[in-house]
Parts: structure tokens; sequence; C-alpha cells
């Protein structure tokens, strides 16, 4: 199978995820899978057009569109994107509507920046009548039931979202703090309850008397009733001042209010292009990266099979040396050989790497007795590419005793720890260890050396002292 089928069949698995979290209203689910399966194949025109249908189903109508243009650029004729965008312009009714609540919504942001949550709410309530399915405005009415604390109100709006997109991220955390204040609530109600049950039982003759603790709050009635008076004014001019002063601001801000819906459309218009425009771009950087991590594959699996074919054929002919050919076999990934090139190399290394190895070995031997330890050094690490266990673990023995030789004791003690842990039950494994095991022992003889020569220093230091005084 070539790497672009591979890309359509995975770009496909992605557009069925993507159907199947859209059938259950789960579009920000659906939204993630779909533009997996435009990374893989951009040209997918199937996943781009039911994005633009999950976009139309959240109310978000200029992502919508642009998926379906982009998905008609790529194919004129027989898209059906064609028919929904035809459905969009002649239905001008609805897309007016639409059109509206976008406006709308706009401008209870600008309400709310101004600290005027009232006019938002209206706004976004007209929004949400004549555009139902637009998730952002009833989340944003959820957010500022929120913020002016009425939170029956604040439910519902974030109820109805949630059934437009069930796993929206906002929806659900707006849900989890409602549900969070709403524990918060019952517990001081029923800690304040409590509180006013306190009551005082005692024994009168025969009889059980429950008298409830007296309240300080009915021998201060007088008093809290002028406390009550002042109160209710101090509000009542509050309210007086915030209903009357947006109304009078209100005209002086309708003409700056105007003029910012229309900049804000101006720049949603701009902003959809710039988005399409964006999305190709990134699609097409992302294709590009594909297909270079593919070419490398393909180039490092062709270079393995170029060298075991051209070894195998000096194999056969006998007419290169074993050396040689065993540099060669070491640039091989055979993880990336097929079955026939895989039995290939197999027979080769099987038969040149013991050989090949002894020889290695035999000759480290050698350089090691003369304390030639950089040329056994160079032998052993090319044995150990060949087989790292070679001789159950001998040839690493010698590699690390080398290290050790040469005065690299951290590559030693690395040698040493694997040997260990990699053959545990050999006769290498165990002389590795009490390797490792003297070293210890040194060290610590070596830190208690040099305690015991400060002890000595503090002795003498007291004898002189008690010299002094005598």
């Amino acid at each position: 199978m070539d790497y672009t089928t591979k890309l359509s069949y995975q770009s496909m698995y992605w557009y069925n995820d993507g159907l199947k979290k859209a059938k259950i209203r789960d579009l920000s689910g659906a939204i993630a899978s779909l533009r997996k399966s435009l990374q893989y194949n951009r040209g997918n025109i199937a996943s781009r057009n039911l994005l633009g249908l999950v976009y139309y189903g959240r109310g978000d109508v200029v992502e919508a569109l642009v998926e379906w243009i982009l998905s008609k650029n790529f194919q004129s004729h027989d898209n059906i994107a064609n028919y929904y965008i035809q459905k969009m312009r002649e239905t001008a009714g609805e897309l007016e509507a639409i059109n509206q609540a976008a406006k709308r919504y706009n401008q209870s942001l600008d309400y709310c920046r101004q600290n005027g949550e009232d006019l938002a709410i209206i706004q976004l309530k007209k929004a949400v009548t004549v555009h139902p399915s637009y998730v952002k405005a009833h989340q944003l009415l959820a957010l500022i039931y929120m913020h002016t604390e009425q939170y029956t109100f604040a439910r519902q709006s974030i109820r109805t979202a949630y059934k437009l997109d069930t796993t929206d991220e906002f929806s659900l955390r707006c849900m989890h703090e409602l549900n969070q204040i709403r524990r918060a609530r019952n517990v001081k109600i029923k800690e304040k309850e409590k509180k006013d049950r306190h009551t005082v039982t005692y024994n009168l003759g025969n009889e059980t008397i429950i008298q409830p603790v007296s309240n300080s709050i009915k021998d201060n009635a007088g008093l809290h009733t002028v406390l009550n008076i002042a109160l209710g004014l101090v509000v009542g001019v509050a309210v007086m001042w915030f209903l009357i002063m947006p109304a009078i601001n209100a005209s002086r801000q309708e003409r700056n209010n105007r003029q910012t819906v229309e900049f804000s459309d101006q720049i949603a218009t701009q902003t959809a292009q710039i988005s399409a425009l964006k999305k190709e771009l990134e699609e097409y950087r992302s294709t590009s990266e594909e297909t270079e991590n593919v070419q490398a594959t393909a180039s490092s699996t062709q270079e393995s099979y170029e060298i075991v074919l051209n070894m195998a054929a000096h194999f056969r002919a006998e007419d290169m040396g074993d050396s040689a050919m065993v540099e060669e076999l070491l640039k091989v990934n055979p993880d990336s050989l097929g079955t026939v090139g895989r039995e290939s190399y197999d027979e080769i290394a099987g038969e040149l790497f013991p050989r090949v190895c002894a020889n290695l070995y035999s000759t480290s031997q050698e350089n090691f007795e003369v304390a030639n330890y950089t040329a056994a050094i160079t032998n052993l690490e090319q044995v150990m590419k060949m087989d790292e266990g070679y001789k159950e673990g001998a040839a690493l023995l010698l590699l690390a005793q080398s290290y050790e030789k040469s005065g690299d004791q951290n590559q030693a003690n690395l040698k040493y720890q694997k040997l260990t842990e990699s053959y545990p039950d050999t006769e290498a494994a165990q002389t590795a260890k009490e390797a490792l095991d003297a070293q210890s022992g040194a060290e610590a003889g070596a830190e208690g050396s040099e305690d015991g020569e400060g002890s000595s220093d503090s002795d003498n230091g007291g004898e002189g002292a008690g010299d002094d005084s005598e």
C-alpha cells in the first residue's frame, strides 16, 4: 500500500469518527476529528462539508460558509456544498436574522465592557430568539446571569447551550461552577436554619418545657425598624441612579454603538477571509512535513536494501574481505527490510559476524596483554555492535577492564553494571560484581581515613589547650 492510500484511509477514519460524534451532538469532538481528517487529506470534500454543517449547527454561520466555499474551490461540480450555499442565498430572511443575531451579540459584548449588563441581557435575548442555535450567545447570556447572581436563569441558558453541543468545554465549566454555587448556598441555608433552631429544654415538675433561645432581634425591634427604613432609602436612591443614568447615557452612546457594530461587521468579514487563508496555508505545511518524513523513511529503507543486495553479491563471489563487509552491514537498519531482504541479511550476518567476532576478540586479548588498551577498546566496541553477549559476556568484561586500565573509570563502571544486569548468571557477571564491590570498598576506606585524620587533629588541639591551662 502506498503512502497516498494510507493518508486517504486515515482521513476517512477521522471523517467517520466525526460523523458519529455529530450524530450524538458532540459538536466540539466532531470539529476536532474532522480537522484531523483534513490534515491527512485537505481535499476530502465529505469532511469539509460535514465540518461546515457542524459549524452551522453551533450557530457559527461564518465558519460554515468558509468551509463550504473551500469545498467548492476543490470540487466545483457534483458537490453538495453548492446546495448549502444556494439555500443560504435563497433564505434571505434567515440569513438576515442570523446577521442581526451576530450584531446583537457583538453589541452585547460592548455593553458588558461598559458595565451595562441589563442592556446586554436584552440584546442577547433577542439574538437567541431569532437564532436559537447560537451557542456563543447562550453561553454569554449564562455568564452575565452568573455575574449578576441570577443563577436560575443562568442554569437555563447553559442547559440550552449544552443540548446544542454536549462536550463544549465552556458549557461544562459553567455547569460545574453553578453546581458548586448551589452546594455552597445550600450549606449556608442549613447553617442558618441550624442557628435559628437553637432551643433551651428544662424540667418543671413532671413536665418538660422546651423554650427557644431569646432572639436579640426581637429585643431591638425599634432600632432594626429605623435601620431598615434607612437601608430602604439608600437602596431606592441606588436603584433610581442605576436605572436613570443608563437611559441618559444611551442616547450619547447610541451613535458610537452603531459605528462600533459596523466596524465589527467589517472586521468579522475580514477575519473570516484571513481564517480561510490561514487554514489552507497550515494544510499545505502539514502535508509538506508529512511528505518529507515519508521520503526520509523511504530513503533509509532503500539504502539498507542496496547495501544488503551489494553485500550478497560480494558474499557469493567471495571477492571482498570480511571486515569491509561487516562494516557495510552495520550500516543497515534490519527492521526496515522486508521478508526477502531480512532473510538475505540474516544469512550473511549469521556467517560473517561469528567469524569476525572471534578474530577481533582474539586480537583484543593480545592487545590487552601488551597494554594496548586503545586498540582493544576499538576492537571490542566493534564486537559489541555485532554481538553484545559474545562468549557469555566475556567480551563485555574485557571491554570494561580495558576502559578501567585506560583510566576511564566511568565507562568501566557502566560496562560492569550492564554486565551484571544483562547476564547475571555468568562468570563474567560475577567478576564484574567483584570489581564494583572492590571499588565501593576503596572509596569507603578513603572517606574513613579522611575522617580519622580530622579526629586526630581535634585531639591534638585539645591536648594543647590542656597544657596551656596547666
